[in-house]
């Protein structure tokens, strides 16, 4: 996402269907971010509501940092 694209709108669908007791059955959420802190909170709002979160943000898997890989 970039610019003023936002990922909190499918956030929002997942903690509400979740709040509703009908979580969505989608395995693993793989949250990607140049931001850090944004995606840290997108990730502790999910798994808050039980969903599965896997958090690449400061990873090289990301792609933004530089690495020789």
């Amino acid at each position: 996402m970039g610019e003023d694209d936002t990922i909190w709108p499918v956030v929002e669908i997942l903690e509400q269907a979740a709040f509703e007791k009908r979580p969505l059955d989608i395995g693993v959420i793989n949250v990607h971010s140049a931001n850090p802190g944004g995606a840290a909170r997108v990730a502790q709002v999910l798994q808050h509501w039980g969903y599965r979160v896997h958090l690449a943000s400061g990873s090289p898997d990301v792609g933004y940092l530089d690495d020789p890989r």
